[in-house]
C-alpha cells in the first residue's frame, strides 16, 4: 500500500500498489494501440514519420492530412468514447447493484438512435453540432421517461428500473425499424452507418463534443465517488452514513446517462463496452471505487481503440465499424464472466 501525504500530513491518500501497476500496464497498452493506430492503414507511415509530422517537420503534405485530420481525431474519439461508455456502465452497475446493467438498458442508446434516425431520414439530416446535440437530448429523454415510469413512493427498486428500461428500449427499437423500413433508401443507408457504431467519418467536431462532455461530466463524477463508495454497502448503511439514497441514486443515474449519451451522440451506439469494461477492470485487481473507475476508463478506452484498429486494418480494404468488433469481443467476454460468476 502506497501512502501519499500532503498539507503537512493533514491530507493522506492510500493507493494499493497492485492496482497502480495494473493502471500503468493499461496505460501502456493504450499507448501501444495508439501507436499502431496512427501508423497503420492504407497509407502506411513509420513511427518516425508520425513523430516528425507531430513536431512540425512532416515528410510530405499527405502525411499532415492523414495524421492531423484523420488518424489523430479518430484515435482520440475512440479512446474518449470507450472511457465514457465504460464509466457510464460502472456507475449504473454500482447504483442498481446489478452486474448486468448497461447504458442501453436505460434507453440511452435507443433514445439517441431514434433522434438521429429521425433527423437523418425524416428531416433530411443535420450539420455541425446539431446531430450529437439531438442524440444527447434523445438519450436523456428516454432515460427520463424510464425514471418517471419507475417512480414509486415505496422506495427505489433497481430491478424495476432495469426491466422498464428493457421494455422502453424495445419499443423505441420498433419505432426505429419502422422509420428505416419506410424511409428513403439513401438516407436510410446513412442512418444505418451511424447505427453500426462507426468511427469512419469522425472529425474535429465530434472530438470537441466529446472533450467538453468528458470535462464536465467526469469532473462531476469525481465528486460522486464518495457517494458511490457508500452505496456499495447497501441503502441501509448508506442512509446511516447520512446519504439521501433516493436523491443520490437519481443524480447518479442522470450522471451515467450523460456519460453514455455524450459518447453515443458522437459515434453511434457501441454495444457491450459499458457492460464488459467494468467487469474486466474488477477482475484485474481489487481497489477502491475511485481507482476502480480509473481502471474501468482505461479498459474502455483500450477496448474501443483496439476495436477500431482491428476493424480498420485487419481486413484489408474492408473497414468494419467499431460497434461490430466490440460486440464480437464483448459477447465471449460476457459469457466467460457469467459462467465464472455462476460457478462461485
Amino acid at each position: 500500500m502506497l501512502t501519499i501525504e500532503a498539507a503537512g500530513g493533514n491530507i493522506a491518500v492510500r493507493l494499493p500498489v497492485g492496482a497502480m501497476v495494473i493502471a500503468f500496464v493499461l496505460l501502456l497498452a493504450n499507448l501501444a494501440v495508439a501507436t499502431l493506430s496512427v501508423t497503420s492503414g492504407s497509407f502506411d507511415l513509420s513511427l518516425g514519420d508520425v513523430w516528425n509530422t507531430l513536431t512540425g517537420t512532416p515528410p510530405t503534405d499527405m502525411a499532415v492530412t492523414i495524421v492531423w485530420e484523420f488518424r489523430i481525431p479518430r484515435l482520440l474519439v475512440a479512446i474518449l468514447v470507450g472511457m465514457l461508455l465504460a464509466l457510464s456502465g460502472a456507475v449504473l452497475q454500482y447504483v442498481t447493484a446489478n452486474p448486468l446493467a448497461d447504458p442501453s438498458l436505460v434507453g440511452v442508446s435507443q433514445g439517441a438512435a431514434l433522434a438521429v434516425v429521425m433527423a437523418i431520414v425524416v428531416f433530411l439530416g443535420t450539420t455541425g453540432f446539431a446531430l450529437p446535440a439531438l442524440a444527447f437530448v434523445g438519450g436523456l429523454a428516454a432515460a427520463a421517461l424510464i425514471q418517471i415510469l419507475t417512480y414509486s413512493r415505496r422506495g427505489d427498486e433497481p430491478l424495476r428500473f432495469i426491466l422498464t428500461g428493457i421494455g422502453v428500449a424495445a419499443l423505441i427499437g420498433a419505432v426505429i425499424s419502422t422509420v428505416l423500413t419506410y424511409g428513403d433508401i439513401d438516407r436510410v443507408m446513412s442512418a444505418l452507418t451511424w447505427l453500426a457504431g462507426s468511427l469512419h467519418s469522425v472529425s474535429s467536431s465530434e472530438l470537441q463534443w466529446l472533450f467538453v462532455t468528458a470535462l464536465v461530466i467526469v469532473t462531476l463524477l469525481i465528486f460522486a465517488v464518495r457517494a458511490l463508495s457508500a452505496l456499495r454497502f447497501g441503502p441501509e448503511l448508506a442512509t446511516g452514513l447520512g446519504l439521501q439514497v433516493r436523491l443520490v441514486r437519481a443524480l447518479l443515474i442522470l450522471l451515467s446517462v450523460g456519460l453514455a449519451a455524450g459518447a453515443v451522440a458522437a459515434v453511434g451506439p457501441l454495444g457491450f463496452v459499458g457492460l464488459v469494461a467494468p467487469h474486466i477492470a474488477r477482475r484485474l485487481t481489487r481497489a477502491g471505487v475511485g481507482l476502480q473507475l480509473v481502471l474501468t476508463a482505461l479498459t474502455g478506452g483500450l477496448m474501443v481503440s483496439a476495436a477500431d484498429l482491428i476493424g480498420r486494418a485487419a481486413f484489408g480494404d474492408v473497414q468494419l465499424p467499431a460497434g461490430i468488433v466490440t460486440a464480437a469481443i464483448g459477447v465471449p467476454v460476457l459469457i466467460i464472466v457469467l459462467f465464472k460468476g455462476h460457478s462461485k
